[in-house]
């Protein structure tokens, strides 16, 4: 059975009284044949700041499922990362690469990020990265913290990847914030 996920949508009626627009499954669910397991459920976005308040369209049903928030906007969304297997071999970097392009990232070219993780990637936004259940590892260039269910970690714009050697599945919840690097700062690695 594929894993689930409940969404419960807010609003307002046609006399301003909050009410429950939707409950029920997240509509957009993201999964590929080359990770079975990693499955992406896509919660809402918005598309600028301040976001609009509306319940009259769900922005999730209209957007293609891509890593990085639009410009200005933010994206929730939650990801079943499954147990790794180390004896499965790499995908080809080019066959990654295809992947991240797919998910709109800019592949990783340095070999030994490629090396260290197949799916080391970076993202122009600050992203809040809550572990629900299970437990992750979080792959930096040169640097891993493990994590577990009621971890936060505030992911500033850099090179990472997210390693589940746990044996079981990790659950994540993820709030990415479109953003800019200050000037100045030209990050090493990617």
């Amino acid at each position: 059975m594929a894993p689930r996920m409940r969404r419960i949508v807010t609003g307002h009626d046609a006399k301003g009284k909050a009410v429950v627009v939707e409950d029920g499954e997240a509509p957009v669910v993201f999964a590929r044949p080359e990770n079975p397991g990693l499955v992406f459920f896509e919660v809402w976005n918005t598309q600028s700041s301040p976001a609009k308040i509306s319940a009259k369209s769900d922005p999730t049903k209209d957007r293609p499922v891509k890593v990085p928030p639009p410009k200005q906007g933010t994206i929730v969304r939650v990801i079943d990362f499954p147990p790794e297997d180390p004896n499965k071999p790499k995908p080809p970097m080019a066959l990654a690469g295809k992947l991240f392009e797919l998910m709109g990232l800019h592949p990783v070219t340095d070999p030994s990020l490629y090396e260290r993780h197949q799916f080391m990637h970076r993202t122009q936004s600050v992203d809040y990265g809550i572990v629900l259940e299970g437990s992750v590892t979080l792959l930096l260039d040169d640097t891993e913290v493990d994590l577990k269910a009621g971890d936060v970690v505030v992911q500033n714009g850099t090179v990472h990847a997210w390693k589940n050697r746990s044996g079981a599945n990790c659950r994540m919840a993820f709030i990415l914030v479109d953003g800019e690097y200050e000037p100045g700062l030209k990050p090493v690695s990617g």
